[in-house]
Parts: C-alpha cells; sequence; structure tokens
C-alpha cells in the first residue's frame, strides 16, 4: 500500500520520461539535474509569476485570480492570466473572452480581454467550450507546461496561473517548470481550513516558493435588510491559521451575490473588489518590477 501512495518504486517501464509529473526514483531522474525549469517562448517577457492556489475546490479561487490580475491592470500594469485549471476553466467566461486562440510559426497567441488583459486557458482551444477534458494527469500537465513554452505573451508584467485544487500533477509541474515568484493561498471559513492551508503551505516550502499571502473568500455575509455581518460557514479562524505558519492574511471576502452574477455574465473586469487591495499593496511591495 505505502508503494502505491509514495510512488517511489514505480516501474521504469511505465516511465513517462517527464520527471516534471512524477516523483518516482528512477534512473531517468539519476541521470538528469534536479532543475526542471522550462524555457518560455522566445516572444514572451513575463516579469512576475504568481501561482493563485487552494487546498480544496469550490472556494473562488478563479475569482481572486480573475480580480487581481483585473485591479492591477487598471493600475496600469500588463497583466495576463495562465489558466492551468485544464478540466475546470472558467477564466475566459469570467472576462466574456472567446477563442479560437490564432497561432503562427512563432507559437499560440493569448486572447485578449476587453481592457488587456491577456488569456490562454483549454476553453480557447476547444472547438465546444462545454467539451469535457478527459485526459490522464500526465497530458493535462504537459499541456499546462506548453502554456508556458508555446505560447507568446508578449511583454507581461504580472502573470496569474490559476491552479486546479489540490497538490497533484498540475501544482507541481507549475512550481517546478515556471519561474513561480510567489503564491496566493484562496481558502474559505470551514473546520478543516487549518488542514487544507497546511497542505498548500508545505508543498510551496517544499518547492522553495515564497508564500504572500492566505485570502479568505465566503467570510461573511452582509444582510441588506438590518447590515449585519453573518458568518455563513462558520466563524473565521484565518488569523490563527496564518500566524501559525506565519503568513499574513491578505484579504476577507464577503458573499456577494452580485458580484457573481457579474462575474457570470462573463463582465469581471467592471468589478472593484476593494477588499482586494491590501493583496494588491502586498504584491507590489514584494514583487516590485525592475
Amino acid at each position: 500500500m505505502s508503494e502505491e501512495i509514495n510512488n517511489t518504486n514505480a516501474p521504469e517501464s511505465e516511465c513517462t520520461h517527464d520527471c516534471s509529473t512524477c516523483s518516482a526514483n528512477c534512473s531517468s531522474r539519476e541521470s538528469k539535474p534536479q532543475d526542471f525549469q522550462a524555457a518560455a517562448n522566445k516572444n514572451s517577457r513575463v516579469k512576475k509569476v504568481i501561482g493563485v492556489v487552494s487546498g480544496k475546490g469550490g472556494v473562488g479561487k478563479s475569482f481572486v485570480t480573475v480580480n487581481l490580475a483585473v485591479m492591477l491592470q487598471n493600475k496600469g500594469y500588463q497583466c495576463a492570466i495562465l489558466d492551468a485549471d485544464i478540466t475546470g476553466p472558467s477564466i475566459p467566461k469570467s472576462l466574456g473572452v472567446k477563442g479560437p486562440a490564432r497561432g503562427n510559426d512563432d507559437g499560440i497567441w493569448p486572447v485578449t480581454s476587453s481592457k488587456g488583459i491577456r488569456v490562454m486557458s483549454i476553453n480557447l482551444l476547444l472547438d465546444e467550450e462545454e467539451a469535457p477534458v478527459i485526459w490522464r494527469g500526465p497530458v493535462i500537465a504537459g499541456t499546462v507546461k506548453q502554456f508556458w513554452t508555446d505560447v507568446c505573451w508578449g511583454d507581461v508584467d504580472y502573470m496569474f496561473v490559476d491552479m486546479p485544487p489540490g497538490t497533484g500533477d498540475v501544482p507541481l509541474t507549475v512550481f517546478q517548470s515556471l519561474p513561480v515568484d510567489g503564491i496566493v493561498i484562496v481558502t474559505s471559513p470551514q473546520d478543516l481550513v487549518s488542514m487544507v492551508v497546511a497542505k498548500a503551505v508545505n508543498m510551496a516550502k517544499m518547492m522553495n516558493v515564497p508564500i504572500l499571502g492566505i485570502v479568505e473568500n465566503y467570510s461573511y455575509f452582509t444582510c441588506p435588510d438590518c447590515g449585519g455581518k453573518h458568518a455563513v460557514f462558520g466563524e473565521s479562524r484565518i488569523e490563527e491559521v496564518a500566524a501559525h505558519h506565519e503568513i499574513p492574511v491578505l484579504a476577507k471576502l464577503p458573499i456577494d451575490p452580485d458580484a457573481a452574477k457579474v462575474v457570470d455574465m462573463g463582465l469581471a473586469e467592471q468589478l472593484s473588489v476593494r477588499e482586494l487591495d491590501g493583496a494588491v499593496a502586498r504584491i507590489e511591495a514584494a514583487m516590485p518590477l525592475k
């Protein structure tokens, strides 16, 4: 059982020779240097890469990704979003962008939103955006890597990578293949928050990736009648969890049905989520552009 879980003694006959998607100890790994970082497309000049991660799904990670990009774009920076959530892409719909993405001999060109945010997502390459992506892990991870190596991103100040939940193939590929400068962890106020945050924190530490801080989504709901704040998913413990891991709380976002409706309409660029001002300031301070 332990061999199956740790995957440290997998048969070499099953080797894909892509060590970035595997944790097995074998001759292929031993014969290669441990630097798996991939070269960006020759038409890409990305200054800072920020991963947006979560320990589990359904916490609004893509919502945070889009709004951080929008807010920094509104401040005059050139932003991009690499949608690494291959089986559950939502970035194009949130920004109202559609494919197909075009390409030439140099590579694939990202699709640009109305305010200039550059986006690459699997949904921009499919004939039908509702078609399911039924691929195995190594293929999915390889696609994410190609979004870095084959896409002509141009001049980008801040690239946000919207990752799938958990600590599997794709986050491992992103951390190893892309020059990730830091991550933002997104979570929600539930009893298991300490465990899922710990998993994300520990993976980042194992991969030597700096943690910018935590954003708590669905933190509270403000009653439109009385103005009172109600902890729908339980009282927040995010300060306690953040203090335990010695990382800052960047924002506590409310449940906002109106904001959700705007995003569903593909109009995320019209939002102004002021609760994320602290997160934006943290990114600018921790990642100044040279």
